[in-house]
């Protein structure tokens, strides 16, 4: 049996966009495909620590979390990724990527629809379709 392994995502939203990023070629998962900030929790974090450190070691971005606004998971041949996305608030920073990126965009929902996105990311584009409030 693979391990479940968790993972939290930002939504970071303003003037109705969405930042995504673009990850790197080069990454082991999901090479080059678009998604929400974020990254796997380190051993002893809380759900917070960890949404804050990946947020701002990825975009140098300080977030506070509102609220859980989804789950949902994506099969490796190696691990299940559960991905738990948080509605965030930019409380400081300025915008740089890591290495782990090589770009950025903020996008409307309906623009998702038109890259290249992790499939967790389309599942959450698809559960948000209809839907006037997302947060």
């Amino acid at each position: 049996m693979k391990p479940f392994i968790p993972v939290v995502r930002a939504l970071i939203l303003e003037d109705d966009r969405i930042l995504l990023l673009k990850r790197s070629a080069s990454s082991r998962t999901n090479p080059g495909l678009w998604e929400l900030p974020g990254g796997k929790l380190l051993n002893g974090e809380t759900l917070d620590e960890a949404l804050k450190r990946e947020v701002y070691e990825e975009t140098g971005l300080i977030v506070s979390p509102i609220r859980v606004i989804g789950a949902f998971q994506q099969d490796f041949p190696f691990k299940v990724s559960v991905n738990i996305i948080f509605h965030v608030k930019v409380e400081d920073g300025i915008l740089s990527l890591s290495d782990e990126h090589e770009a950025y965009k903020c996008v409307r929902i309906w623009e998702i629809g038109n890259l290249k996105v992790s499939p967790w990311l389309s599942d959450f584009k698809e559960s948000l379709d209809g839907s006037k409030n997302i947060i």
